[in-house]
């Protein structure tokens, strides 16, 4: 039963901070959220911030083990690629609550190193990834330029979505990441 209600208290902290826009909620509220007591909440965490950690760890074990099983479909690098960038704006991840979480969690990276190691992992992971079949494609200078400006394109339609300045769905922001992917390969014959 500890795991079903560990997960329930994530799943409602991501909730709540969503609802929130901020990690500015209670153990109170995500305990209500979950349907539990905060005694059971603080019991099964110790504090808001380990529960909050926990979450931010949820996020990207879940991103981690998507992009681990999309990778595995794909067959060339140019298709890797695609599945990398797919994951990125998968449903889960790209869900309004989802969203506001991460840029919670951006912000509390300017406060907590704990926070920010998470976030240097994710964007380490992201980066790696996308720079793995571009290297197999292109000279490592190249690869390299692409593979940021791709993960720049997908973190800056996150921050798009989450403000709402220029709301665009999923295969849309697929399909600008994967235009710019695809303009670069070009320059180089690819």
């Amino acid at each position: 039963m500890e795991p079903v209600r560990r997960k329930a208290l994530v799943d409602a902290a991501l909730r709540v901070i969503g609802d929130h826009g901020s990690l500015a909620v209670t153990m109170s509220d995500i305990a209500r959220q979950a349907g539990v007591s905060p005694a059971l909440a603080h019991h099964y965490f110790g504090s808001k911030e380990q529960l909050l950690i926990e979450t931010i760890r949820s996020l990207l074990r879940q991103l981690r083990d998507d992009t681990v099983m999309a990778l595995k479909a794909a067959k060339t690098p140019r298709e890797r690629l695609s599945a990398v960038i797919r994951v990125s704006f998968h449903a889960d991840q790209f869900a309004p609550d989802t969203i506001a979480a991460w840029l919670a969690f951006y912000a509390e990276a300017q406060r907590s190193e704990e926070t920010r190691r998470f976030l240097v992992i994710y964007a380490r992971r992201l980066r790696s990834n996308l720079l793995a079949d571009l290297k197999a494609l292109l000279p490592t200078e190249a690869a390299e330029r692409i593979a940021e400006g791709a993960a720049a394109m997908i973190d800056g339609l996150y921050i798009r979505q989450s403000l709402k300045s220029a709301p665009i769905g999923i295969e849309a922001s697929i399909a600008l990441t994967e235009d710019h992917v695809t303009t670069q390969l070009q320059a180089f014959g690819r």
